[in-house]
């Protein structure tokens, strides 16, 4: 067990502490979830960051990371469905996740075919990322501040037109290998 993996493991840990804190009856409890996912944001990044520089990176940090990354990313939205519990931010919502669920099948089912370098990590799956990732920090403040519940609404929209871009990208990259012996 290393730092990077602890780290990781934090975030996961994160998760219950932050749907408590969603649940508080105080009026600063939705600024304590943008915290708590702020520094689970934070953590994403040192972790990879040591996990690199230190030369750290292990199997179970492989596997463990985008668990972490997904359960927190998921959560978060399923709380913010919640809170506005209107279609216009559900169904962005559910576009993140569905779109989550996919990839992260194709990717196992191409590692098993060998062809994992098929759908690695591109660019607009990051910007797509910080995307998400902001907008979900935005949301959970808005629900006090109209003014920042805009700015990540436009996030969000921003965010599912980028995912739907992505996975019709790793899809299209995959398309050879999921139709290879169709005729």
């Amino acid at each position: 067990m290393n730092l990077p993996n602890i780290l990781t493991l934090s975030r996961i840990v994160l998760i219950p502490v932050f749907v408590i804190a969603f649940y508080l009856p105080y009026d600063w409890n939705y600024y304590a979830c943008a915290a708590l996912f702020w520094i689970a944001g934070v953590t994403d990044w040192f972790d990879g960051y040591l996990a690199r520089k230190w030369n750290q990176m292990t199997p179970f940090g492989a596997f463990l990371d985008p668990v972490a990354d997904k359960l927190m990313v998921t959560i978060s939205l399923a709380v913010i469905i919640e809170e506005f519990g209107v279609w216009w931010i559900t169904i962005p919502a559910i576009i993140i996740v569905g779109r989550e669920v996919v990839v992260s099948a194709l990717r196992e089912w191409m590692a098993q075919q060998g062809k994992h370098d098929n759908v690695k990590v591109g660019y607009i799956g990051k910007v797509k990322t910080m995307c998400q990732m902001s907008a979900i920090f935005f949301l959970l403040i808005g629900a006090k501040i109209e003014a920042s519940f805009w700015f990540g609404y436009g996030l969000i929209v921003i965010a599912a037109v980028l995912t739907l871009w992505s996975m019709v990208q790793y899809l299209a990259a995959s398309w050879g290998a999921l139709f290879a012996n169709e005729k």
